[in-house]
C-alpha cells in the first residue's frame, strides 16, 4: 500500500457565480521513502494539491488515502490527529511563534500530543542539535537568520517523527546560499530514509527530488524520475 494515494481527485471552489476547478482528476501515489516534487507555475493547482495532501482540505471528488486512512471518511478531529502525527509541515514563511525560543517552537507539537515537559525538551533539543542549531536553543526567531529559522521549522516538522515531510516552497524566502543549504538538508533527510513531498514553482528546486510531477491547469501533464 502506498503511503499517499490520490485517485481521480478533483477540487472545485464555488466563487459565487463561477466555479473554479483547481484539480481535475489527479491520480498519483507516493511510496514510503520517496522524495517527490510537485512542480508547476502559479495557478497550476499545486497549492490546492498541498492542502489536500496535508489534510488541510478535502477533495470535491475522487479519493485520497494517507497511511491507510481515506480522508473523505474522517471527521475534523481525526484529520487534526493525522496532521499532527503523520505529517510534518515546512512552509515558505517558517510559521514560527514570535517571542518564543527555538527550543519552545520545536517542542510545541509535542505539547499537543501530551508528551511530558522533560521529554519535550529532550526531543526538541535533539532535533535542533541534529540540524546544527545546538547553539541557538534559546534564540527567538528575530535573532536567527532566514536559513536558521527554516532549519528550526524543519526541526519542528521532524520532532514528532512523522511519516512524511510536506515542504511548501521551503526556499522561497531565502537567499540563494541559504536556499541551497535547506535543499541539501532535505536531500540528507531523504538519504536517511525520510519520505519528502516538495511543492514548488521552481524547476531548479524540484530538481533535488528523485521524482518530479508536473502540474498544469489542475492536471498532471508530465512525470519524470532522476537519472
Amino acid at each position: 500500500m502506498s503511503l499517499m494515494q490520490l485517485r481521480g481527485v478533483t477540487r472545485t471552489y464555488d466563487m459565487g457565480h463561477v466555479q473554479v476547478q483547481a484539480l481535475r482528476g489527479v491520480s498519483l501515489a507516493v511510496e514510503e521513502g520517496e522524495f517527490v516534487a510537485i512542480v508547476g507555475p502559479s495557478g497550476s493547482g499545486k497549492t490546492t494539491m498541498m492542502s489536500i495532501l496535508g489534510c488541510l482540505d478535502r477533495p470535491s471528488g475522487g479519493t485520497y488515502e494517507i497511511a491507510g486512512n481515506e480522508i473523505g471518511r474522517l471527521g475534523d478531529d481525526d484529520l487534526a490527529r493525522i496532521r499532527s502525527r503523520t505529517i510534518g509541515f515546512v512552509f515558505q514563511s517558517y510559521n514560527l511563534l514570535p517571542g518564543t525560543s527555538a527550543l519552545e517552537n520545536v517542542a510545541t507539537p509535542l505539547l499537543y500530543q501530551g508528551v511530558s515537559r522533560h521529554d519535550r525538551t529532550v526531543r526538541a533539543t535533539g532535533a535542533l542539535e541534529r540540524l546544527g542549531l545546538g547553539g541557538r536553543l534559546t534564540h527567538e526567531p528575530t535573532e536567527l537568520s532566514g536559513g536558521e529559522q527554516q532549519r528550526v521549522a524543519i526541526a519542528r516538522a521532524l520532532v514528532t517523527d512523522p511519516a512524511v515531510i510536506l515542504a511548501d516552497e521551503p526556499t522561497g524566502n531565502l537567499a540563494v546560499q541559504q536556499g541551497l543549504e535547506v535543499l541539501q538538508l532535505l536531500r540528507d533527510l531523504h538519504a536517511s530514509g525520510r519520505t519528502i513531498v516538495l511543492i514548488t514553482h521552481n524547476p531548479e528546486v524540484a530538481a533535488v527530488a528523485t521524482r518530479r510531477i508536473h502540474l498544469l491547469d489542475g492536471r498532471v501533464v508530465e512525470e519524470e524520475r532522476a537519472a
